[in-house]
Protein backbone atom coordinates (compact mmCIF):
# COMPACT_ATOMS: atom_id res chain seq x y z
CA UNK A 1 0.00 0.00 0.00
CA UNK A 2 1.27 3.40 -0.42
CA UNK A 3 -0.30 6.47 1.92
CA UNK A 4 0.54 10.28 1.28
CA UNK A 5 1.13 11.84 4.74
CA UNK A 6 0.20 15.25 5.24
CA UNK A 7 2.45 17.36 7.75
CA UNK A 8 1.23 21.13 9.01
CA UNK A 9 3.99 21.87 11.48
CA UNK A 10 7.73 21.66 12.15
CA UNK A 11 7.57 18.92 14.62
CA UNK A 12 5.39 16.08 13.99
CA UNK A 13 5.34 12.76 15.19
CA UNK A 14 3.78 9.70 13.30
CA UNK A 15 3.57 7.92 16.34
CA UNK A 16 0.91 5.30 16.77
CA UNK A 17 0.37 5.97 13.03
CA UNK A 18 3.70 5.14 11.96
CA UNK A 19 4.00 2.02 13.75
CA UNK A 20 0.71 0.81 12.14
CA UNK A 21 1.65 1.91 8.72
CA UNK A 22 4.99 0.17 9.57
CA UNK A 23 3.71 -2.84 10.84
CA UNK A 24 1.96 -2.91 6.86
CA UNK A 25 5.24 -2.33 5.08
CA UNK A 26 3.78 0.64 3.86
CA UNK A 27 5.51 3.23 1.30
CA UNK A 28 5.01 6.65 2.56
CA UNK A 29 4.88 9.63 0.66
CA UNK A 30 5.69 12.34 3.30
CA UNK A 31 4.37 16.26 2.26
CA UNK A 32 5.46 19.44 4.37
CA UNK A 33 2.93 22.08 2.69
CA UNK A 34 3.38 24.29 5.77
CA UNK A 35 7.03 24.70 4.84
CA UNK A 36 6.27 25.72 0.92
CA UNK A 37 6.69 22.84 -0.38
CA UNK A 38 3.74 22.54 -3.33
CA UNK A 39 0.71 20.27 -2.23
CA UNK A 40 -0.37 18.57 -5.37
CA UNK A 41 -4.21 18.85 -6.66
CA UNK A 42 -3.82 15.31 -6.63
CA UNK A 43 -1.90 12.23 -5.62
CA UNK A 44 -1.24 8.60 -6.04
CA UNK A 45 -1.92 6.98 -3.35
CA UNK A 46 -4.30 4.22 -1.69
CA UNK A 47 -5.10 6.20 1.55
CA UNK A 48 -4.37 9.90 2.99
CA UNK A 49 -3.10 10.91 6.21
CA UNK A 50 -3.39 14.67 7.60
CA UNK A 51 -1.78 15.16 10.92
CA UNK A 52 -2.16 18.33 13.31
CA UNK A 53 -0.39 21.62 13.56
CA UNK A 54 -0.82 25.35 15.58
CA UNK A 55 -2.96 26.80 12.99
CA UNK A 56 -6.53 26.87 13.03
CA UNK A 57 -8.53 25.20 9.94
CA UNK A 58 -9.50 28.65 8.83
CA UNK A 59 -5.58 29.98 8.98
CA UNK A 60 -5.76 30.86 4.78
CA UNK A 61 -3.99 34.12 5.62
CA UNK A 62 -0.74 32.06 7.15
CA UNK A 63 -1.27 29.01 5.44
CA UNK A 64 -2.26 29.43 2.26
CA UNK A 65 -2.18 25.71 0.78
CA UNK A 66 -5.17 24.70 3.45
CA UNK A 67 -8.07 25.59 0.96
CA UNK A 68 -5.95 22.85 -1.75
CA UNK A 69 -5.70 20.49 1.44
CA UNK A 70 -9.43 21.18 2.38
CA UNK A 71 -10.03 19.64 -1.29
CA UNK A 72 -7.80 17.18 -1.36
CA UNK A 73 -9.21 15.54 1.46
CA UNK A 74 -12.66 15.77 -0.22
CA UNK A 75 -11.24 14.22 -3.31
CA UNK A 76 -10.22 10.95 -1.64
CA UNK A 77 -13.12 10.87 0.22
CA UNK A 78 -15.39 11.36 -2.83
CA UNK A 79 -13.44 8.13 -4.54
CA UNK A 80 -13.49 5.95 -1.41
CA UNK A 81 -10.18 6.07 -0.55
CA UNK A 82 -9.27 6.25 2.99
CA UNK A 83 -8.72 9.29 4.71
CA UNK A 84 -7.73 9.80 8.59
CA UNK A 85 -7.44 13.54 9.89
CA UNK A 86 -6.20 14.27 13.74
CA UNK A 87 -6.55 17.22 15.30
CA UNK A 88 -5.90 19.78 12.63
CA UNK A 89 -6.45 17.23 10.19
CA UNK A 90 -10.11 16.96 11.25
CA UNK A 91 -11.17 20.18 11.47
CA UNK A 92 -9.69 20.53 7.76
CA UNK A 93 -11.58 17.80 7.29
CA UNK A 94 -15.01 19.15 8.42
CA UNK A 95 -13.84 22.23 6.19
CA UNK A 96 -13.40 19.89 3.15
CA UNK A 97 -17.31 18.70 3.68
CA UNK A 98 -19.36 21.53 4.58
CA UNK A 99 -19.52 21.42 8.12
CA UNK A 100 -18.27 25.32 10.50
CA UNK A 101 -14.72 25.17 12.14
CA UNK A 102 -15.91 26.88 15.93
CA UNK A 103 -12.71 28.56 16.98
CA UNK A 104 -11.19 28.67 20.81
CA UNK A 105 -14.21 26.95 21.82
CA UNK A 106 -13.39 24.18 23.01
CA UNK A 107 -9.67 23.76 24.89
CA UNK A 108 -8.93 20.46 26.21
CA UNK A 109 -4.77 19.32 27.06
CA UNK A 110 -3.68 16.15 28.64
CA UNK A 111 -5.34 12.63 28.69
CA UNK A 112 -8.68 13.41 28.85
CA UNK A 113 -11.73 10.89 29.07
CA UNK A 114 -13.46 10.53 25.42
CA UNK A 115 -17.11 8.25 25.08
CA UNK A 116 -17.93 6.55 22.11
CA UNK A 117 -21.93 7.17 20.99
CA UNK A 118 -24.29 4.07 20.41
CA UNK A 119 -23.02 4.00 16.72
CA UNK A 120 -19.20 4.20 17.82
CA UNK A 121 -19.42 0.77 19.82
CA UNK A 122 -20.35 -0.90 16.37
CA UNK A 123 -17.78 1.12 14.44
CA UNK A 124 -14.83 -0.84 12.37
CA UNK A 125 -12.17 1.54 14.04
CA UNK A 126 -13.68 2.60 17.20
CA UNK A 127 -15.98 -0.20 18.31
CA UNK A 128 -13.23 -2.53 20.08
CA UNK A 129 -12.36 0.26 22.56
CA UNK A 130 -13.98 0.87 26.41
CA UNK A 131 -17.50 3.08 25.73
CA UNK A 132 -15.06 5.51 27.81
CA UNK A 133 -11.43 5.65 27.01
CA UNK A 134 -8.39 8.39 28.13
CA UNK A 135 -6.90 9.56 25.43
CA UNK A 136 -4.79 12.40 24.52
CA UNK A 137 -6.01 16.08 23.56
CA UNK A 138 -4.26 19.31 22.75
CA UNK A 139 -6.34 21.62 20.76
CA UNK A 140 -9.11 24.70 21.49
CA UNK A 141 -11.08 24.82 18.06
CA UNK A 142 -13.95 22.11 17.52
CA UNK A 143 -16.40 21.75 14.34
CA UNK A 144 -19.91 21.15 13.65
CA UNK A 145 -20.53 18.02 11.79
CA UNK A 146 -20.94 17.70 8.28
CA UNK A 147 -23.83 16.55 6.90
CA UNK A 148 -24.19 12.82 6.41
CA UNK A 149 -21.22 11.97 8.92
CA UNK A 150 -21.71 9.21 11.28
CA UNK A 151 -21.21 10.78 14.91
CA UNK A 152 -18.43 7.96 16.77
CA UNK A 153 -17.13 9.24 20.02
CA UNK A 154 -17.18 12.84 22.20
CA UNK A 155 -16.29 14.79 24.97
CA UNK A 156 -17.76 16.83 27.71
CA UNK A 157 -15.40 19.98 25.98
CA UNK A 158 -16.09 18.58 22.67
CA UNK A 159 -19.45 16.96 21.66
CA UNK A 160 -17.80 15.94 18.15
CA UNK A 161 -14.58 14.43 18.69
CA UNK A 162 -15.03 11.55 15.93
CA UNK A 163 -16.57 10.93 12.59
CA UNK A 164 -16.85 9.12 9.97
CA UNK A 165 -17.84 9.53 6.49
CA UNK A 166 -18.48 6.66 3.68
CA UNK A 167 -16.67 3.63 4.59
CA UNK A 168 -12.88 4.98 5.37
CA UNK A 169 -12.84 8.41 6.09
CA UNK A 170 -12.45 9.69 9.83
CA UNK A 171 -12.14 13.06 11.35
CA UNK A 172 -10.58 12.18 14.98
CA UNK A 173 -10.23 15.26 16.93
CA UNK A 174 -8.26 13.54 20.03
CA UNK A 175 -4.43 12.73 19.32
CA UNK A 176 -4.69 9.01 19.61
CA UNK A 177 -1.22 8.65 17.93
CA UNK A 178 0.58 10.21 20.72
CA UNK A 179 1.78 7.71 22.78
CA UNK A 180 3.75 8.77 26.08
CA UNK A 181 6.70 8.69 24.26
CA UNK A 182 5.41 11.23 21.99
CA UNK A 183 3.93 13.20 24.45
CA UNK A 184 6.89 13.37 26.49
CA UNK A 185 8.79 14.52 23.58
CA UNK A 186 6.23 17.36 22.95
CA UNK A 187 6.45 18.08 26.91
CA UNK A 188 10.35 18.78 26.35
CA UNK A 189 9.93 20.60 23.15
CA UNK A 190 6.87 23.03 24.57
CA UNK A 191 7.34 23.36 28.31
CA UNK A 192 6.01 26.80 28.18
CA UNK A 193 2.94 25.95 25.91
CA UNK A 194 2.25 22.68 27.97
CA UNK A 195 2.63 24.42 31.30
CA UNK A 196 0.36 27.29 30.11
CA UNK A 197 -2.22 24.63 28.70
CA UNK A 198 -2.06 22.66 32.14
CA UNK A 199 -0.32 24.51 35.15
CA UNK A 200 1.65 22.36 37.03
CA UNK A 201 2.00 19.80 34.26
CA UNK A 202 5.45 18.82 34.31
CA UNK A 203 5.06 17.59 37.84
CA UNK A 204 1.98 15.75 37.34
CA UNK A 205 2.95 14.28 33.98
CA UNK A 206 5.26 10.86 35.27
CA UNK A 207 2.33 9.74 36.66
CA UNK A 208 -0.13 10.49 34.77
CA UNK A 209 1.57 9.28 31.94
CA UNK A 210 2.63 6.03 33.79
CA UNK A 211 -1.02 5.21 34.23
CA UNK A 212 -3.21 7.25 31.84
CA UNK A 213 -1.07 7.49 29.53
CA UNK A 214 -0.25 3.62 29.38
CA UNK A 215 -3.90 3.15 28.86
CA UNK A 216 -3.96 5.81 25.70
CA UNK A 217 -0.86 3.77 24.31
CA UNK A 218 -3.21 0.64 23.69
CA UNK A 219 -6.21 2.29 22.65
CA UNK A 220 -4.16 4.52 20.22
CA UNK A 221 -2.08 1.42 18.40
CA UNK A 222 -5.56 -0.35 18.52
CA UNK A 223 -7.39 2.76 16.74
CA UNK A 224 -4.58 2.91 14.22
CA UNK A 225 -4.26 -0.79 13.48
CA UNK A 226 -7.95 -0.94 12.83
CA UNK A 227 -7.68 1.88 10.13
CA UNK A 228 -4.86 1.01 8.48
CA UNK A 229 -7.03 -2.24 8.19
CA UNK A 230 -9.57 -0.57 6.49
CA UNK A 231 -6.73 0.41 3.64
CA UNK A 232 -7.45 -1.21 0.39
CA UNK A 233 -10.97 -2.96 1.86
Amino acid sequence: MRVAIVENTRITHHGQVGVALHEQAAKIDLYKPWSGQPLPEGLDADALVVFGGEQSALDDHTHPYLPALARLMAAFTASDRPVLGICLGSQVLARAMGAQNILGAAPEFGWCDVALTETGLSDPVLGALPRSFPIFQWHSDTFSLPAGAVHLAGSAAAPNQCFRIGRATYGMQFHFEASRAVVADWTREFPDLVEGQHPGWHAAHPALAETRGRAADDHGLAIARAWVGLIGG
